[in-house]
């Protein structure tokens, strides 16, 4: 029976939109149907700190089918989408602590409730549930190996590593290529843009955007912004990712020079304290500053916060201040992920690849816990081709293979004239 949308409750509402995701997903929907045949993580304690959102619950729902036990929380404050965390619980049975707009204080409480559960594999998106174990005076003792999702999370955790103060392995399924190639490039570059527009109603046609960071997002970012008319202008600090902007037919210039001219900004590095004071004050009236990497520390908020003498929210998602000549700076989603601050994250079909890494991935640590190399790992490539492979597959293209003499020949080093 169909129900007027005033009637349907929070989780049920959830349920429709994870069920939307879910038609997008046909390589995680293969895997848990496997999943629930062979029950490959039976009994198998995870802890997951992630995005709440509905491509997250299927991937909850396929570790589920798996027969895992699972807790999880929010990776962000404000990318958590209550009505999938409200499903979940309901629908799903699965513990969920994560609501949106939690302060810090709840954050990390929502933290403790997921491992007091006493893991054996985390998954993170940003490592926040690594450090906290690495922190916690019970230690790591019931973890096998972790997964880690993003770009952020990879380089906090090689970190870890390089100090020597790492106590588990953990696979990298950022450095899978169906993960960075696709996820960070298609989806950070749509929603990205996604979020910015659903916040300001900003025309990107003819304005100067300003991308700072020439990663595999950033890229993704400047080719959606130039799709839609956009004179995109690119800030690095490393020289070759720098050379290969200009030689994409980029402007590239230091970030002082960037602020006098930009109409939007987005920062994609992962670094703390990227758009500064020093930024701020050249910058024109309206301008708009957004960020998309993981934590809300690339804009220098608090000095935003000292320059200005005026401050209001003028639309969801838009701070605006005004500094002592007048100026006004809009700093949008509190300078958190703008993509799940102001919008829905990564479409479905980009995250089933991202999320079908992080279900073989949770498989592959229980299958090997007992040889896992300590430090941090990238997944099997075996794992990487399998999942291009069956993405490929769902989306009806077919694909040539090696002949035998091909396969001879490339495995050889005499090479015949």
């Amino acid at each position: 029976m169909d129900h007027d949308i005033k009637d349907i409750t929070l989780a049920d509402a959830g349920r429709l939109r994870i069920e939307w995701a879910e038609k997008n997903m046909p390589v995680l929907r293969l895997i848990r149907e496997r999943f629930a045949r062979e029950k490959p993580l039976r009994g198998v304690k995870v802890a997951c700190c992630l995005h709440v959102t509905t491509e997250t619950a299927n991937l909850m729902e396929t570790l589920k089918a798996g027969g895992a036990e699972l807790r999880l929380c929010g990776s962000n404050p404000l990318s958590t989408q209550d009505d999938v965390a409200a499903s979940l619980v309901k629908h799903t049975r699965i513990g969920v602590f994560a609501v949106r707009g939690e302060d810090n204080k709840r954050y990390y409480a929502h933290i403790a409730a997921v491992l007091a559960n006493k893991p054996n594999v985390t998954i993170d998106d940003g490592a926040d549930l690594v450090s906290e174990l690495h922190r916690s005076k019970n230690g790591t003792g019931d973890i096998w190996a972790g997964l880690e999702e993003t770009t952020t999370g990879v380089v906090r955790l090689r970190a870890m590593e390089h100090e020597g103060v790492l106590k588990y392995p953990v696979l990298a399924v950022n450095d899978s290529e169906t993960k960075h190639f696709f996820d960070n490039r298609y989806g950070t570059g749509q929603s990205t843009i996604d979020g910015i527009i659903r916040a300001t109603n900003h025309l990107m046609a003819g304005s100067r955007f300003v991308v700072v960071g020439y990663g595999w997002c950033g890229r993704g970012v400047t080719t959606r912004a130039r799709g839609m008319g956009a004179e995109v202008i690119v800030c690095e600090v490393e020289p070759v990712k720098a050379l290969e902007a200009v030689m994409d037919g980029l402007r590239v210039m230091p970030l002082a020079q960037a602020a006098k001219v930009g109409d939007v900004f987005v920062t994609l590095t992962g670094n703390c304290a990227v758009i500064r004071k020093e930024h701020f004050v050249k910058m024109k009236d309206g301008a708009v500053v957004a960020n998309s990497g993981h934590f809300n520390v690339e804009i220098d908020i608090e000095a935003l916060e000292k320059l200005s003498v005026k401050k209001r929210h003028i639309r969801h998602e838009v701070v605006e201040y005004q500094l002592k000549d007048g100026r006004r700076i809009h700093l949008l989603g509190e300078g958190r992920l703008i993509n799940l601050a102001a919008a829905e994250g990564h479409p479905a079909m980009v995250m089933d690849m991202s999320f079908a890494n992080q279900a073989l991935g949770a498989e592959y640590i229980v299958k090997n816990r007992r040889k896992l190399p300590q430090g941090v790992f990238s997944i099997p490539k075996r794992i990487d081709k399998d999942i291009a492979r069956l993405k490929l597959k769902s989306m009806g293209v077919k694909i040539d293979g090696l002949t035998p003499a091909q396969r001879k020949y490339l495995s050889e080093w005499r090479v015949g004239t």
